[in-house]
């Protein structure tokens, strides 16, 4: 079994860089972003002018060749200030994914190179209105016809919905339940219509919305894996995508603890800081080390992910990692809130919104109640 990791000095190095990145160039935008809702290019722009976009992907095809550790700081030091900005990062490795473990070399060459460079985006369509937690109840159907599938079908919750130019999409080739699914890369100017678009709690900078597909044709040379691998596939990559979460929780909870701590030494109550006010130097020691016990499950698990996962621990791992992590993320944002008082609650001060930004990272890519059904299974196996 893998054991928890420390950062090299490399790696120490290149999250301080990334700090004073995000501090410049990511924060001054992350409040705009939430007011308006709109997907933020300048963000985007910035992060490929540092070329981070290609940070998690093959160096064979234009990519860093950086290890899941090194894109778990990414995500953790861009959710700190900027939850959506981190999520547009977050969301095109996991559309991505399939394509690195299960495409052909061509699907490889042709693709990630695009994603690599910041130039295409790519969402992850796999939930669909009556198939969320239970994936396998999907109903998008591909039917084959001649060396191309017509594809029709509604997916839900999809990230980067009309920002997006490919969708990795899973969809059923046959009856049976788990074996007859297979997933797709699909070019959005094929016919991906976006049907509407959510108004959400938060991460309102990263638009969620509703796909279409009405027999859109789609090579099969566009095709990712053999056909009926498509749920070994969807879960191969939420097993490696799941830490990386845990990862945006971990930013989300030390951006509001480092808001709070800096109020607090400022913020004078009764003639004096109210960071003397023992009661709560004590439930911000708390949130500090909550935050240190998630980051290390995280590390642990991207870890896992980047050996192969050799004991087949990454599932349970995972699902360990992101659970904690999120319900971490959850209440050290509550407490932010609560260390500022009323003003917390406020939108002048950015501890409301990632409280608002925290509540996700427990429901998507599994819900936690999933996660534990997960962790259960393997106790009780």
């Amino acid at each position: 079994m893998s054991q928890p990791i420390t950062l090299t000095d490399e790696q120490r190095a290149f999250r301080d860089v990334l700090r004073q990145f995000c501090e410049e160039k990511i924060a001054p935008n992350a409040a705009e972003l939430d007011r308006t809702g709109e997907y933020n290019w300048a963000n985007w722009q910035a992060l490929q002018s540092m070329e981070l976009t290609g940070l998690g992907y093959p160096a064979e095809y234009g990519g860093s060749g950086a290890s899941t550790v090194d894109q778990a700081i990414l995500a953790e030091e861009l959710a700190r200030v900027c939850a959506s900005t981190s999520l547009s990062i977050l969301v095109n490795k996991l559309g991505m994914l399939p394509v690195i473990n299960f495409g052909s070399e061509a699907l490889k060459a042709k693709y990630i190179p695009r994603i690599a460079s910041g130039e295409s985006q790519c969402s992850y369509g796999l939930s669909e209105p009556d198939a969320g937690s239970d994936v396998a109840s999907m109903t998008t159907k591909a039917v084959r016809d001649g060396d191309d599938w017509l594809i029709s079908g509604t997916k839900c919750w999809i990230t980067n919905a009309g920002i997006s130019d490919l969708y990795t999409i899973f969809a059923r080739t046959s009856p049976d339940r788990h074996k007859g699914i297979t997933a797709f890369l699909v070019e959005a100017e094929w016919g991906v219509q976006v049907e509407k678009l959510e108004h959400k709690l938060g991460i309102k900078g990263s638009p969620t919305g509703v796909i279409r597909l009405d027999e859109v044709r789609v090579p099969d040379a566009n095709r990712i894996g053999e056909v009926g691998e498509g749920f070994t596939a969807a879960m191969h990559t939420l097993d490696r995508s799941r830490p990386t979460v845990g990862a945006q929780a971990v930013g989300i909870a030390q951006g509001a603890l480092d808001f709070a701590v800096g109020y607090m030494k400022e913020r004078r109550t009764f003639g004096r800081p109210l960071a003397d006010n023992q009661g709560l130097q004590w439930m911000a020691a708390e949130c500090s080390m909550k935050i240190e016990a998630a980051r290390t499950m995280v590390y642990r698990a991207c870890a896992l992910a980047d050996e192969n996962d050799p004991t087949g621990d990454l599932n349970v791992i995972g699902a360990m990692a992101k659970c904690f992590a999120s319900d971490v993320a959850m209440q050290v944002t509550t407490d932010a809130v609560q260390f500022l008082g009323g003003y917390g609650y406020t939108n002048e001060f950015p501890v409301e919104r990632m409280m608002r930004d925290a509540k996700i990272t427990q429901i998507y890519e599994g819900t936690n109640q999933i996660q534990r059904m997960v962790i259960a299974k393997q106790l009780f196996s």
